[in-house]
């Protein structure tokens, strides 16, 4: 419940564009992110779920991909190795850690490199739901399949992981290419956005837009970060199911 709440900021600002408006102010858009990714924090700090280990967790894999991300900036393509590390604890821990692990990955590393700007939004929410969506995936999994050890991931769990790094590798690219979009394709015949578009008039300008600029730099990245959890998805996944097993506690009633 509490990702989905958060959630509701993020698909207000990515819907902005199609509903004929303008874009609103850049600096309110960065402080509500802000302020929904620590509500999100507070409400998994206040329901147990985010408790100190786990917080040393996020802040170290958060730092470890701010590192990922400046050994290897541009990556190859649309291919950043942040995403390995996303996807796979949200797939050990949950939706909303997945969210949280993802968002701030995008902000450290936005302030280790200096990518503030306009386009964090956009991408704090993108990947936060990268994590999200593993998260949900990996509930799934456990619920089909609840006798699985945690910390030896089987074939169906690379096969899952591998099906989503593919889907988010593009979801990702197109979510955050509504910002470049709006900002830089205004008034472009055919495929820019302009303000008063009707929804669907907008979103055939965006297709066409997305596919000349945008798919083929994505499927870089979608190829990449499936490659990546073949690559590398047992060894993490057996890492963090680990360290989920000795983090995890269960509340019993007091006799």
């Amino acid at each position: 419940m509490s990702i989905a709440v958060v959630s509701l900021a993020g698909i207000v600002l990515f819907v902005w564009p199609f509903l004929g408006l303008g874009l609103p102010p850049e600096v309110p858009a960065l402080t509500v992110t802000l302020g929904a990714v620590a509500m999100l924090g507070l409400m998994e700090a206040g329901a147990r779920r985010l408790d100190s280990g786990r917080l040393a967790l996020l802040a170290a894999l958060a730092a470890i991909d701010a590192a990922l991300r400046l050994a290897l900036v541009n990556g190859v393509g649309g291919f950043s190795p942040i995403f390995l590390l996303v996807i796979c604890a949200g797939y050990e821990f949950g939706a909303s850690y997945g969210f949280l692990v993802g968002a701030f990955s995008l902000l450290v590393s936005a302030l280790v490199t200096g990518g503030i700007g306009p386009w964090l939004p956009y991408e704090t929410f993108a990947v936060g739901w990268v994590g999200a969506s593993s998260g949900l995936a990996g509930s799934v999994v456990r619920a089909v399949r609840p006798s699985r050890r945690s910390w030896l991931p089987g074939k169906l769990d690379l096969g899952v992981l591998v099906g989503l790094a593919i889907a988010t590798g593009f979801a990702y690219g197109a979510l955050t290419d509504i910002w470049g979009w709006v900002a830089f394709y205004r008034g472009v015949e055919n495929i820019g956005w302009t303000p008063g578009l009707s929804a669907p008039e907008a979103l055939a300008h965006f297709g066409r837009y997305y596919t000349a600029t945008s798919l083929t730099w994505d499927a870089f990245r979608a190829i990449g970060d499936a490659l990546a959890v073949l690559a590398l998805g047992t060894p993490v996944l057996m890492a963090l199911g680990r360290l989920r097993a000795r983090l995890g506690y269960e509340i019993v009633p007091a006799d």
